[in-house]
């Protein structure tokens, strides 16, 4: 099956529709944030300040082959080409001196950034934003937690206290109290705790829809759909936490799913291997997620953002502010530190089912070894790929499809 998920082409309408808006909007001198992926953007949706996603910048950025440009702007201004390319893009846009050539019309100026403080490179990009007129950056801490929950996805929905810790949650609660009178100060807007319940609210539904497609995915046989459609199907709405058209995404995209399992559609009629990718997408190379199809009948089945959505966001409680920094306290715990995220990969793979994973670890890797030795202590063949997933220097596309075809013969389909 070829044709592309009716969701997918919906969500990426919906978001060039709704960027064009917030660039009016911007223009006519409303605030504009800039927040980080594991940002608490609930609040920002609360009070009704438009943001846009650093991350989903970059991406969008990469696939216009525009990357190389940005790093080039900074480069120009003695910052760092090679360090933390997915959230150092956006700020290459900055500098761009001609904006109106720039993707999709060009980012317009946000007048606040916000980000959690994960490493010296992260700090210092977002410090960079900060000194530049008419922005300032709102930090966050990054802490951490000794004692590490086992099985935490099991938690995470209404035992979130007892998975992520007191300490953590009233450090961050304190500081969303702190952003949430700011903004009041900075832009006039006034934060209704009515109005954040029904955000809340909408989130948890929506990340419910999620886990069902997830849950319909990891039962297929064969599998219904690209990991490239699955991406935006999730992800955009993701973008648009809170509100009811994105919970109402989520069921269109479950219910898509459902009538191709229901129906035994195939993306690869002669599938042979079901494979997972762990790491951000390769928005430089998205072709890459299909090319095995036809040689090996290998079918990308899974990726972190539909399985993250369906694990790491829903939270219930009668708290809603102490249950969203419980949401983000320990979100990059989840995805990248060890033994949270690798005891995660290693359930979501045998889950799915998996052969085998092809592994992304690009230079600011957070816990790749610990994953990659997890997946293959429970039998899972892994491949690593050295790569950045928005720069593509030094990534030869042949070598890489050269490499991942012999892992395919070699380990995976070799098991058969």
């Amino acid at each position: 099956m070829s044709a592309r998920l009716a969701s997918a082409t919906a969500a990426t309408a919906y978001q060039r529709d709704w960027f064009a808006r917030l660039r009016t909007q911007a223009a006519d001198g409303a605030p504009l944030a800039l927040v980080n992926a594991d940002a608490p953007q609930e609040i920002f949706r609360a009070m009704g300040i438009p943001y846009v996603v650093n991350q989903w910048w970059a991406s969008i950025v990469t696939a216009k082959r525009r990357t190389q440009d940005y790093l080039g702007h900074l480069r120009e201004r003695g910052y760092p080409d090679h360090i933390e390319q997915y959230s150092s893009v956006s700020l290459g846009s900055l500098f761009d001196p001609d904006p109106g050539s720039a993707p999709w019309g060009g980012l317009p100026r946000p007048s606040l950034v916000l980000a959690e403080t994960t490493g010296d490179a992260s700090r210092k990009i977002f410090d960079v934003w900060g000194e530049q007129p008419g922005i300032t950056f709102y930090p966050l801490e990054s802490a951490a937690e000794n004692d590490v929950p086992v099985r935490w996805w099991e938690l995470m929905p209404r035992r979130w206290e007892e998975a992520v810790g007191g300490d953590r949650l009233d450090l961050l609660t304190g500081e969303l109290e702190g952003l949430i009178r700011f903004l009041e100060q900075t832009t006039g807007l006034v934060f209704s705790e009515t109005r954040f319940r029904e955000v809340m609210e909408l989130v948890n539904e929506q990340q419910e829809w999620n886990r069902r497609t997830r849950d319909l995915i990891a039962r297929a046989r064969p599998c219904p759909l690209a990991v490239t459609d699955s991406i935006p199907s999730v992800m955009i709405p993701q973008w648009h936490r809170g509100t009811t058209w994105a919970r109402d995404a989520a069921k269109a995209f479950h219910d898509e799913v459902a009538e191709r399992v229901g129906e035994g559609a195939a993306v690869c009629p002669g599938e042979r291997a079901r494979l997972m990718w762990i790491g951000r997408g390769l928005w430089f190379d998205l072709d890459f997620y299909r090319r095995f199809q036809e040689s090996h009948g290998a079918v990308f089945v899974w990726s972190m953002y539909l399985a993250i959505a369906a694990d790491g966001y829903l939270r219930y409680g009668d708290d809603p502010l102490r249950a969203l920094a419980a949401r983000f306290a320990a979100f990059s715990d989840q995805l990248y530190t060890p033994p949270w995220s690798a005891e995660w990969y290693v359930k979501e793979a045998r889950h799915h089912g998996v052969d085998g994973v092809v592994h992304l670890v690009s230079e600011d890797a957070r816990g790749g070894y610990f994953t990659t030795r997890a997946l293959e202590a429970a039998g899972i063949p892994v491949l690593e790929l050295r790569a950045d997933n928005v720069d593509s220097r030094g990534a030869d596309a042949e070598a890489i499809t050269r490499t991942v075809g012999e892992w395919l013969d070699r380990r995976v389909l070799a098991r058969d």
